[in-house]
């Protein structure tokens, strides 16, 4: 009898926790979905494939400790440089753990970094950057939406790996993109308006190609072009920027001084060398145009900035006192001397209150010959070969010689530092890049007068353009 009243007694007492435990787990439902406390993911993962829809629910709580153990593994052949087998294990550990930003983050760079560079020929060293793209474009945003390290890591692929000139198939990652670029949008640059609401079948078939392949938002687009540009969609600058830009619209609130980094150093990289001349041969210019528009960016990134309003400070400064040499050896000195009278404003003591423009731009030119980059230098160099030709229209000999001489000393000194890496760094000779600045500035419509330009090609050999309505002879060189 005892025992039956014990027994019953348990059993009464097990339903009363249980119904007790009902309502708490009810209470911990709602905190759990509350998204201001952030403990846990509960919306299903959309458009999943079945073996991850598999593994996200029927493993449970144990596909964490399956995927911590693939983690171990895939370090320990990520330090024994076996990167392609580390592909396989990362994968899985994507499948196990899609919200898990690091495993894709490090997955991307091992695919576009790694791997890429064990082949030697470029067309396969793209395929593979390209894979690192579209594992943080179309597949790890799509389950972390609002992770800001992913966007920062997409936008430092364009900016750096196709951007930058550390592989040695650079120029062949942005040529395939200016030609991908290019027939996207069916010319030089986007049609925001036709994007938006497309009326032909053409545009909506592109439309639809910006939005189902490279997973761009139009309306995003076009915000960031009013930002930041006019933008050349065409070059990997443009597109580091909308992923920055996109990341800082979407991500949660923390890491976001590094999508800031992302877009002020793709802005000042837009201005050494943002205007794309022409696709095939490749060939970039100066975009000095946009100076103002990234000025205005960091202006407006110090006042976003919580925290490190400092950091993003000292880059402004470094971009201002860029931009004064560049505009003065590009012969903009109106321009030159508003940037260094901003500079001075802004950043008191950034450079000694006795100097001019002139005698500051000289200094940091002289300084760039033994540190600056391949796109600095070929700024700087145009901007000298530019001054040349301007002295030598107004018969200003001895500076049209300082410039010539200036230009082959910066000219010589790169060429020297970059003499292991020549065939990837190296500059085109410098008579022919002196012909590429005469061609633009004998352009029609060019900054020199029609006087000045018939004087300038008496003083170079240039033939004089035939008379109005005659062609030239076909022969003329």
């Amino acid at each position: 009898m005892h025992r039956r009243w014990h027994k019953t007694g348990l059993i009464v007492f097990a339903g009363v926790m249980l119904a007790g435990a009902g309502r708490v787990q009810r209470q911990l439902n709602h905190q759990r979905a509350d998204p201001k406390l952030g403990l846990t993911r509960i919306a299903p993962l959309e458009n999943a494939p079945p073996v991850l829809a598999f593994t996200t629910v029927a493993l449970g709580g144990f596909r964490g400790l399956i995927a911590n153990a693939l983690w171990i593994r895939a370090n320990d052949l990520q330090n024994d440089g076996k990167y392609f087998e580390m592909v396989q294990l990362a994968d899985w550990i994507t499948k196990l753990e899609p919200t898990f930003s690091q495993v894709w983050i490090v997955q991307a760079w091992n695919t576009a970094y790694n791997i890429s560079v064990k082949f030697p020929d470029a067309p396969d060293r793209w395929r593979w950057v390209q894979r690192g793209i579209e594992l943080l474009r179309d597949e790890a945003l799509s389950y972390n939406p609002r992770e800001a390290l992913i966007y920062r890591e997409l936008g430092w692929f364009f900016q750096h790996k196709l951007g930058g000139n550390l592989d040695d198939a650079h120029l062949y990652y942005k040529q395939s993109w200016a030609v991908a670029m290019t027939n996207l949008f069916g010319g030089k640059g986007p049609n925001f308006e036709e994007l938006l609401n497309p009326t032909t079948p053409e545009a909506r078939k592109r439309s639809s190609e910006v939005r189902e392949h490279y997973k761009m938002d139009a309306g995003l687009m076009r915000e960031a072009d009013q930002l930041y540009g006019p933008l050349e969609w065409r070059l990997p600058e443009a597109h580091a920027i909308y992923w920055a830009h996109a990341g800082l619209k979407h991500s949660k609130k923390k890491d976001l001084i590094t999508l800031r980094r992302v877009i002020y150093q793709s802005m000042q990289v837009s201005v050494l060398r943002g205007r794309l001349v022409s696709i095939s041969p490749l060939r970039f210019g100066p975009d000095l145009d946009k100076a103002a528009r990234a000025s205005a960016a960091y202006e407006q990134m110090i006042e976003e900035e919580t925290d490190l309003k400092y950091a993003v400070g000292v880059a402004h400064q470094n971009f201002l006192r860029e931009v004064v040499y560049l505009c003065y050896a590009h012969n903009r000195l109106a321009e030159a001397n508003k940037w260094f009278a901003l500079l001075k404003q802004k950043y008191p003591g950034a450079v000694p209150a006795e100097l001019t423009v002139e005698e500051y731009s000289l200094e940091r030119l002289a300084g760039q010959m033994g540190q600056a980059g391949h796109d600095r230098i070929k700024a700087i160099l145009e901007g000298l070969l530019i001054q040349y030709f301007y002295a030598l229209a107004f018969e200003e000999d001895d500076r049209a010689d300082g410039h010539d001489r200036l230009a082959q000393q910066l000219w010589n000194a790169y060429m020297v530092r970059v003499k292991h890496r020549e065939k990837v760094l190296a500059l085109p000779p410098l008579n022919e890049m002196k012909a590429k600045v005469l061609d633009e500035l004998l352009e029609p419509g060019g900054p020199l007068s029609p006087t000045l330009q018939n004087y300038l090609r008496s003083r170079t050999g240039r033939p004089l353009p035939p008379p109005a309505g005659q062609k030239a002879p076909e022969n003329t060189p």
